[in-house]
Formats: C-alpha cells, sequence, structure tokens
C-alpha cells in the first residue's frame, strides 16, 4: 500500500500545473469552446444570525445556498475546488450520470477520499442526456446541509424546451436549518449511540421566513408581473426530511423531475424528497398582492411527533397597488402526515415517451434483487448479542440486513487498482430471511444486522429490476428516498403492503414510466424500479435521509467494462485526494461495537 500512496501523492505536481491552467483559462472563456465551463469553489466558514443566534457555517464562495452552475445540455464543467475549512469534504453533482467518470462523482470513501483542509482538487462534471434541474451538494458525514446549489441545465442551442419558452424564471432551494456545530454534535452522537440531530426549521433560499423567530426581516422576496408564465427551478437540498411545497392562491405545473422532462402535471401543492428536484410553471394571473410560498414537513414515521415548522418566501407582484395587511398563505398546503396527498402526487408522474423524448424500459431482465430498506440493530456486544429489540443494542439501517461501513481506501481506488482487503462482492440478491415484512410484530433476530462492506457487481449491459421492499422493524417503518449515483432509472412501479411477484408485476407502467435518480420507497410498501447498467464504475446507492445514510442504508454497484474504451471506466486523473491522516471520526466508521476503536469492515 505505500506504493499505492506515494504514486497519488507523486501526481500532485501534475494537478498543480492543471489547475493553473484551468484557472487562466477561466479568467478568458473566448479560448475555450462554449461548451466547456470553469468554476471556483472555495469552501470557507462564515457568520449568520438565524433563529436569534450567531452561527458560523461552511459555505461555498460565502454564498448560502451556493453559487448555481449554468450549462447546456451534454457540456463539461471543470470546478476546482479549494478547502479553507477545518475538515475534509467531498462534492457530488447529484443526478449528474458521468459516463466513465466515477473519479468525479464525490461521495467520500467510495469514490475518492476527502480534500482534506489546505488542499484542492478539480472535478471533472460530465454532462450527458440531463436537461432542466439538478443540484450539487456536499457528500462527506452531513456537511451538505450548508453546501449544496442548483444545476441549471438548458437545451442544446438550436433547440427549445417541450413547452411555451417561460418569461422568466427562478431558483427555489429548499433547506434546513441546524443550531449549534453539526460536525461536532455528529461526532459526538456517534461516539455515545445518541440520537442524531434534527433541524431547527426549513430554508427558502438560505432563508427560514416570517413564521421563525428573529427572521421575518430576512424573508426571500421574488419580484413577478402580472399574466406571464415563470420556471420555477426547484431543490429540495433538506438534509433529513421530505417537504410539501405550495404557493398560495397558484396551481403549479410540474414539467421536469429529477433532469427529465415529463407529462405537465397541475396541481395546487408539490412533494419532493431530499435529492429530487422539479422544473414547475407557474402563471402570475391572480388579483395583484403578494402571496407566501411555502414548505412543511411530510412525514411517515409512526412515533414521531411532526416538527410543526413552516418554510415561508414571499411572491409580490409588481405594480402600484396596496398589500394586504399579510401575505395571502396557501392552506391547501397538505398536513404532514397526509399520505394520501404524497402518493397522489408520486403516483402522477409520467415520462414524456415521445418522439423527442423517448423512453427505453428494460424487457428483459438478467438482473433481479429484491432489497429490503429497515431500521435495524447492531450487536452492542459481539462476543453477546442481545437479541430482545431495544435493549442493549446500537440502532442502525440495512438494506438485506447489512449495515455499510465506510472502508480507510475508496472503493474506486481499491477497485481499479485491484487492492483486496477494502471490500467484499457478496452483497445479497435477495434478504436472508424471508418474512411478513410490513407486520407490526415480529422476531427480534430479525432486526439484527451486520456491519459489512459489501458491493453488488454488475456486468456491463445487464437489464436490472429491483423491488425495494419497506419493512416495519423496531417501529420503523417510513418512506426512503433511494438515490442511485451514476444512473436515472425507470420507476415501473408501487405499491402497499409486500410486494407480491405475481400480481404486482402486471400493474407495471413500462409505456411512460418517469426517469428519474431518486425515488420513495412508500411507507410499509414497495417500489419497483428498472435501469441498463451501461454505465462502468463504481456507483453509491444509497437512502437520501442523512440519518439513514449514516446509520447504514447504503451499498455500492461495481459495473464492469464492456468491450471497448468508451465502455469501459476512464482512467483515473493525474490527482485523487489521498486516502491518509484521517482523524477517527464519522468519515472512517459508522458505529463501533463495544470495544472497538474502529471498525472499517
Amino acid at each position: 500500500m505505500e506504493g499505492f500512496f506515494q504514486l497519488q501523492n507523486a501526481s500532485h505536481v501534475l494537478i498543480v500545473a492543471s489547475c493553473v491552467l484551468l484557472l487562466v483559462l477561466g479568467q478568458f472563456p473566448s479560448w475555450v469552446s462554449a461548451d466547456v465551463h470553469y468554476y471556483d469553489f472555495l469552501l470557507k466558514e462564515i457568520n449568520v444570525t438565524k433563529l436569534c443566534l450567531n452561527e458560523t457555517i461552511l459555505t461555498v464562495n460565502g454564498l448560502f445556498p451556493g453559487p448555481v452552475i449554468r450549462v447546456r445540455k451534454g457540456d463539461t464543467v471543470y470546478v476546482n475546488v479549494t478547502n479553507q475549512g477545518n475538515y475534509g469534504v467531498t462534492l457530488h453533482w447529484h443526478g449528474v450520470k458521468q459516463p466513465g467518470n466515477s473519479w468525479s462523482d464525490g461521495p467520500v470513501f467510495v469514490t475518492q477520499c476527502p480534500i482534506q483542509p489546505g488542499a484542492n482538487f478539480t472535478y471533472e462534471v460530465i454532462f450527458s442526456d440531463e436537461e432542466g434541474t439538478l443540484w450539487w451538494h456536499a457528500h462527506s458525514d452531513w456537511t451538505r446541509a450548508t453546501i449544496h446549489g442548483a444545476i441549471v441545465i438548458l437545451p442544446k442551442e438550436g433547440t427549445t424546451y417541450p413547452f411555451s419558452h417561460p418569461d422568466g424564471e427562478d431558483v427555489i432551494v429548499l433547506g434546513s436549518w441546524y443550531t449549534g456545530d453539526l460536525h461536532k454534535e455528529i461526532n459526538e452522537d456517534m461516539e455515545t449511540h445518541a440520537d442524531i440531530p434534527h433541524s431547527s426549521g426549513y430554508l427558502i433560499n438560505g432563508e427560514l421566513g416570517d413564521f421563525s423567530n428573529c427572521s421575518r426581516g430576512t424573508t426571500y422576496r421574488w419580484s413577478v408581473d402580472y399574466g406571464k408564465t415563470y420556471l420555477l427551478r426547484i431543490v429540495n437540498a433538506v438534509v433529513d426530511d421530505e417537504l410539501f411545497f405550495a404557493i398560495a392562491g397558484h396551481n403549479l405545473t410540474v414539467v421536469g423531475l429529477d433532469g427529465s422532462y415529463i407529462k405537465p402535471v397541475e396541481m395546487s401543492y408539490i412533494m419532493l424528497s431530499p435529492g429530487n428536484t422539479a422544473d414547475v410553471l407557474l402563471t402570475t394571473n391572480k388579483p395583484p398582492g403578494h402571496y407566501y410560498m411555502a414548505s412543511r414537513q411530510f412525514l411517515t414515521e409512526k412515533e414521531a411527533t411532526p416538527d410543526g415548522y413552516t418554510g415561508s418566501a414571499i411572491i409580490e407582484y409588481t405594480g402600484d397597488y396596496n398589500f394586504s395587511s399579510s401575505p395571502i398563505f396557501p392552506h391547501y398546503l397538505p398536513q404532514s402526515r397526509d399520505m394520501t396527498a404524497a402518493v397522489t402526487f408520486m403516483g402522477l408522474m409520467k415520462s414524456l415517451a415521445n418522439e423527442d423524448y423517448p423512453v427505453s424500459v428494460p424487457m428483459n431482465i438478467t438482473t433481479k434483487m429484491f432489497i429490503t430498506v429497515s431500521m435495524s440493530e447492531l450487536c452492542g456486544d459481539r462476543t453477546d448479542c442481545n437479541i430482545t429489540a431495544g435493549r442493549g443494542n446500537i440502532l442502525a439501517s440495512s438494506m438485506n440486513n447489512i449495515s455499510w461501513v465506510n472502508p480507510i481506501v475508496d472503493i474506486l481506488q481499491a477497485y481499479y487498482r485491484n487492492v483486496s482487503g477494502y471490500y467484499t462482492t457478496d452483497f445479497p440478491d435477495w434478504p436472508l430471511v424471508m418474512y411478513n415484512f410490513t407486520k407490526d410484530t415480529f422476531d427480534p433476530h430479525l432486526a439484527i444486522s451486520d456491519q459489512g462492506t459489501k458491493v453488488k457487481v454488475l456486468n456491463y449491459n445487464e437489464s436490472v429490476e429491483i423491488i425495494f421492499q419497506g419493512t416495519a422493524l423496531l417501529d420503523g417503518a417510513a418512506v426512503h428516498p433511494m438515490h442511485l449515483h451514476g444512473y436515472a432509472f425507470y420507476v415501473v412501479g408501487m405499491g402497499q403492503g409486500n410486494f407480491n411477484n405475481e400480481t404486482d408485476p402486471v400493474t407495471y407502467n413500462l409505456v411512460d414510466p418517469p426517469k428519474v435518480n431518486t425515488f420513495i420507497v412508500p411507507r410499509n410498501g414497495w417500489l419497483a424500479i428498472r435501469f441498463i447498467a451501461n454505465n462502468p464504475g463504481v456507483w453509491l446507492w444509497h437512502c437520501h435521509f442523512e440519518r439513514h445514510l449514516t446509520w447504514g442504508m447504503d451499498t455500492v454497484f461495481i459495473v464492469k467494462n464492456g468491450d471497448t474504451e468508451e465502455t469501459s471506466l476512464r482512467p483515473p486523473p493525474p490527482y485523487m485526494p489521498p486516502c491518509t491522516g484521517y482523524p477517527n471520526n464519522i468519515l472512517t466508521k459508522k458505529w463501533s461495537y463495544a470495544g472497538d476503536v474502529l471498525d472499517y469492515l
């Protein structure tokens, strides 16, 4: 391994020269093709005041949310990241497929090691068929709470939207706010096996809005003209909650989801999971005035209590008129436990499936997987596991009863250089035990999970179907927004209860299913997805609730090379952040067993 690390460090000189070239080119955009863009991201701390408290947060370029990346379909972006923060960070380009380029995908200890304080790294972000709105965010512990921003992907030159060209647009980033030092608190909670922090409010474009303490003066405001149609690019960057969103007095027409266009759906509200993005048309045809846009938690955990937070911003019509005493509120915004509203909205999403935007749903499936997504427990003592649920064990989450553990060298480096000992290729295609997944009472043995760094290997061009099955273990029945890196997948089916292999496939939508990168597994229900494994590399699968990811609800697909250079994983760039010198923190462990210092594998 010494030679392995020396190889990375020796190439540092090359990246310095490359970054200088990128910076020079970035100063003179006329020298380069219009389809290549350059951004400098400086990670640094700033002071902010929210909820009457002065806080310090890590940001990109001093902005919260961070900068918007603007490209056209098929462009390439180089992002030079310099870390002036106090801990290691990686960045992920959520929903960007990065053909053959896992090296710049970003999940920590999966495709790279962290960019350490004082260091820099340049990401090459390759866009392909994505169009609409996506986003970028940190992908190392919970840093994405403040390190995130939108990606706007315009149609190619000479083409246009599959809907009438809007008169204007705005980016709306939905976020969550945490008081205190979140990074420190997470580390402490992981050490003591305590519950992980919950947010203190919801943000719209970095502001809590009129319904939070000490926040009325900073509420985000957006001016619109009467009689216009605007395109809202909405990002759910919330760390740990799904959100309902609505604008008082106005319907919303959803025309895109996760960087793909859909058949227009007109609703009085929308529901987005963490990681989802939506393109929404808003027609400003109401009496001139000012109207709230508002967000509210969608909560499905049985034992949890709705947090009661309302994120808000204000739409103001331009012109000479008298404002009412206060903006109008969207009283039809669904309540936090309105499962019907959420499922109804998601069930209406369908791809355009036309000549300009065709679908290619895999029909001849070569790989089938059935994956349970569960709350679970780890044994508090390896030699004496207490199988009585909830007594002395450690709360975790799992997929097919495997709770993921980060290695100390990223999976991609180990795979590419054929270095053994950092992962195994035995992630199970099926649960280890079949049982009544949605029954409230259960055998305590079923809740005990193993820790491991187990991956699933796919051959190039395999046609894959995965059934995700929610469970009721440990009263943990809830929705799970599952996100796949490197791919968009077709949602061909969704339902309540246990998946029935005979009757449920008959209900699949194989004609115009939505093509997304993140979608919910319903509470006590199932989700069926399909995709073709035609993007070679190392790609993370995980629940996009950060607490579930932290507790182990993630795994990795390794997609093997095809027969040509174009269908193979690209060679690594000259420099990757080295996998050395990490402190004993949550970057390199999840939960530890009693008596262990670190548990990597």
